[in-house]
């Protein structure tokens, strides 16, 4: 178990960490680059939960393709209700986009988004964990 334990820390880890390096650009920008880190947490949170649920997690950044696949292994209404659509292309439109230069407003709605997916997925990891005091 500390196998799948390690990896499913690994992935909220790096979350973690995208979402303290989006939220700390969040206060001056460049905001594309909040954007992206956003994307990358969710995108990390939800292989997060696939590793949990012995699932492979894929070499991409589509988000809404996570999001099903995580919903076809692990009911959630929560996470069925987020619209990912929009935050998926931050991965690559940050990067190559020569037009995608969001405003604060934009990357304050994607590091809350980011927000609201570690919420439900934190609740769900919790909810399913084995209780560590029972071992």
């Amino acid at each position: 178990m500390s196998g799948k334990s390690e990896l499913v820390g690994g992935w909220i880890a790096k979350a973690d960490s995208d979402l303290l390096a989006g939220q700390l650009l969040s206060k001056s920008g460049p905001y594309d680059i909040v954007c992206f880190h956003a994307q990358q947490a969710m995108e990390k949170l939800l292989k997060a939960l696939l590793a949990f649920c012995d699932q492979p997690q894929p070499r991409t950044h589509d988000l809404e393709e996570l999001q099903r696949l995580v919903l076809a292994v692990h009911e959630s209404k929560e996470l069925a209700d987020l619209d990912l659509f929009e935050a998926s292309d931050y991965a690559v439109m940050a990067r190559y986009d020569l037009q995608f230069w969001p405003d604060e407003e934009t990357a304050a709605g994607a590091l809350s988004l980011a927000a609201d997916v570690k919420q439900i997925i934190l609740a769900i990891l919790a909810a399913e964990s084995p209780d560590d005091s029972e071992e």
